[in-house]
């Protein structure tokens, strides 16, 4: 079949969703952003290729578009002919749930040729059954210490007699859980998912059974052929649609648990969040504080050599106590490096341009040198354990229990060895490099991090180099009316792979709502000043509420204003982020607003995207400032002082862009449906008054636009 045949074939699969579907009625905007994929991904040469092409189409679709039926539809139908797969990757659990139980079953249902769908889920999701057995077994108490305690030394101070007060035993907790779920496994109650259990154990219980891709010796294990991991995976490679979140599709480059990007379709929606996801993906850090894993280190070497019969090629006590030594030297420079004070010890030391200070360099070189070491005895021993399980498996249970003693420790391992290299790198463009500390447990936590500062290169490096055929949609793609910014962000500028398509909303802005812009005589520098004049008009408009509306803060310090100014009786219409469970306050404020009460949502950055209240539930929007990330982000800064020293102005390149996208995410809120009325209120004068504020607004849906001065409303 050839490429046009094929476009055909998407986009009738298209037309037939919508003709199947009660109540279901095509927009558009909708099918030309389906005619877009159908026509782009029908030509993708996918496999084996001399010379491949590929194909990136970056769709912004505004709300209301249906974007998903859009490339469902299409993307399935494609890979259904091909005899392919698709990958759709999501930002959002809510996002996943929905595609998984509503959009791809209501395609399953209409389309002619039957497919699987399945989600991905990282290994930590799944029970290890092979540890699980031991720690609900009779050796559990020696195993606990050997499997549990690594992680259990690094927990906060906050929680070390919480369960001495409340009379809680812990190993009795633990005892009581593994055996229940040893039980659930055994009588097929459970399918050792996490997320299938009625009640999600403590963090540090699951921890010492979770299924962690150090501590597994995969095909090698007595319990490979029952595995929840695995058996997941196998299901995995019987769906044609596989979805999965943007964190773990970039954690499984080259690992081979997901289809080869080369060799299927992928979907990116919610793409904004990719940039973000890869700079967090690709991160390193390292604890300078809790190391009590070292003191275990060289015993656990020398256990599993000895119960092998070898010598480790190294003198590992030695190592591991000058590794310990050099980490200790670090941290206690890092204190002084962040001037630690009597009113606070919290604080962020970045090093300016990615330059450690000479005094830094002799002991991180030995963290890296003697890290290194270790981490050679630790992978020669995992290695020649998969050996002898592979040539003797009557030795598959010993070698993998002590395969799993190792891998306990491996994490921590890699995490200095890899963040005490990056720290130690020098290159054309720097890296951003900072030391950090934590009081909030009652003890001093000190950590050190180095990032890279451009997403884009690290995802046209890891990613988009891997790919033949991808679609990256999303509500909020472009910023300031360009799409300029994301493509920069996510390593596509100058691609000649790369299509954009803006497909507008449905919903009729000009009539279905209005911007208002509140000019306050306090410049919002002023943060005091502005904040007390904002606060008095945001009072006189809650006042004024009849049904739902969702005000938006900056900082919490800000919202606490906002709080404390609240008369009793606006204080009985307020909800507040973080006074209850996410979905409890949702269905609160919902039963409020339809009780015929006024309500109002009081969120921070977090409630700005995602939130869908339609009609009554939010007919106001309320914005008490625009939304600048805060300006001690080490990665941010670190990038605004490069950008300068090349004579760029990071302001008007980042800062400006970002914050119109986030903009756009928190004004979405109002109008979600094509019958919703709906207002925004935003009283930062500077959305008017400045440059930088007039280009955020070219970037927002068509408001009618007014200024409130005084409290009159003038029409611009």
């Amino acid at each position: 079949m050839n490429s046009d045949a094929l476009a055909d074939l998407a986009l009738a699969s298209f037309d037939r969703m919508v003709a199947a579907t009660p109540g279901f009625r095509s927009r558009p905007g909708q099918r030309e952003m389906a005619r877009r994929i159908a026509e782009a991904l029908s030509s993708v040469p996918l496999g084996e290729q001399p010379d491949p092409g590929r194909t990136i189409s970056v769709i912004q679709a505004g709300t209301g578009v249906g974007k998903s039926a859009a490339y469902l539809s299409t993307t399935v139908a494609l890979a259904l002919a091909l005899k392919t797969r698709v990958v759709i990757s999501t930002a959002t659990v809510a996002l996943q749930e929905q595609l998984m139980s509503k959009d791809l079953p209501a395609l399953a249902a209409v389309l002619e040729t039957p497919f699987v769908h399945a989600l991905a889920k990282g290994r930590g999701r799944y029970v290890c059954k092979f540890k699980l057995e031991r720690l609900a077994g009779p050796d559990a108490d020696e195993l606990t210490e050997e499997l549990f305690g690594i992680d259990e030394d690094l927990l906060p101070a906050r929680s070390a007699f919480t369960g001495q007060l409340a009379g809680e035993d812990s190993e009795r907790r633990r005892g009581k859980l593994y055996a229940a779920l040893a039980m659930g496994l055994a009588n097929g109650q459970w399918d050792g998912d996490r997320d299938q259990l009625a009640e999600q154990p403590d963090p540090r219980d699951w921890s010492a059974v979770a299924a962690e891709r150090h501590t597994c010796t995969a095909r090698h294990c007595p319990r490979y052929q029952q595995c929840s991991y695995y058996n997941a995976r196998s299901q995995l490679a019987q769906a044609q649609v596989i979805v999965v979140n943007h964190d773990l599709l970039l954690a499984s480059l080259g690992m081979k648990a997901l289809p080869e990007l080369d060799n299927c379709l992928l979907v990116f929606d919610e793409g904004h969040h990719l940039p973000a996801v890869a700079l967090a993906q690709f991160a390193s850090r390292m604890d300078l504080s809790g190391l009590r894993w070292l003191d275990k280190l060289p015993k656990t070497l020398r256990d599993v050599s000895a119960s092998m019969g070898v010598e480790p090629a190294q003198d590992v006590d030695t190592l591991a106590q000058q590794l310990k030594a050099a980490l200790q030297d670090v941290a206690r420079l890092v204190v002084d490096l962040l001037k630690v004070s009597s009113t606070g010890y919290d604080g962020v030391y970045r090093f300016k341009n990615g330059l450690l200070p000479d005094f830094l360099l002799e002991p991180m070189g030995l963290i890296q040198g003697h890290a290194a070491g270790l981490s050679k005895v630790l992978e020669a021993l995992g290695a020649e354990l998969k050996k002898r399980i592979k040539e003797d498996p009557s030795q598959a249970v010993p070698c993998s229990l002590l395969y799993a003693r190792l891998g306990q420790l491996a994490p921590k391992l890699a995490s200095a060895l890899q963040t005490s290299s990056l720290l130690l790198e020098q290159g054309a463009q720097p890296l951003a490099k900072w030391l950090q500390s934590d009081s909030a447990s009652g003890l001093l936590y000190v950590s050190a991090h180095a990032c890279a500062i451009e997403p884009g290169d690290l995802l046209r490096q890891t990613l988009w180099s891997r790919v033949r055929g991808a679609v990256i949609t999303s509500a909020t793609l472009t910023s300031c009316g360009s799409f300029d910014f994301f493509l920069q962000e996510s390593g596509l500028s100058d691609n000649p792979d790369v299509s954009t398509l803006e497909v507008e909303s449905p919903f009729d802005y000009r009539s279905q709502g209005r911007l208002t812009v509140v000019e306050t005589e306090a410049d919002p520098k002023n943060v005091a000043a502005y904040t007390r004049e904002m606060v008095a008009e945001l009072l006189s408009d809650l006042s004024q509420l009849a049904h739902g509306a969702l005000v938006l803060f900056t900082s919490r310090a800000q919202m606490k204003v906002a709080l404390d100014a609240l008369s009793g009786a606006l204080q009985e219409r307020v909800l507040v982020q973080g006074q209850m469970a996410r979905a409890r306050l949702l269905a609160t404020h919902q039963a409020r607003v339809e009780a015929g009460l006024a309500s109002a949502i009081f969120g921070l950055q977090s409630f700005g995207e995602g939130l869908d209240l339609p009609g009554q539930l939010c007919e106001t929007v309320l914005i008490a400032k625009l939304p600048f990330s805060p300006p001690s982000d080490p990665v941010a800064e670190a990038r605004s002082e490069w950008l300068m020293s090349l004579g760029r102005d990071p302001f008007s390149e980042l800062v400006v862009p970002a914050t119109g996208i986030k903009l756009l995410q928190w004004s979405g809120r109002a109008i979600r449906t094509e019958n919703d009325q709906a207002n925004v209120i935003c009283y930062d004068r500077r959305l008017l008054r400045t440059a930088f504020g007039r280009r955020m607004l070219q970037g927002l849906p068509p408001y009618p636009l007014s200024r409130r001065v005084a409290g009159v409303a003038l029409t611009l």
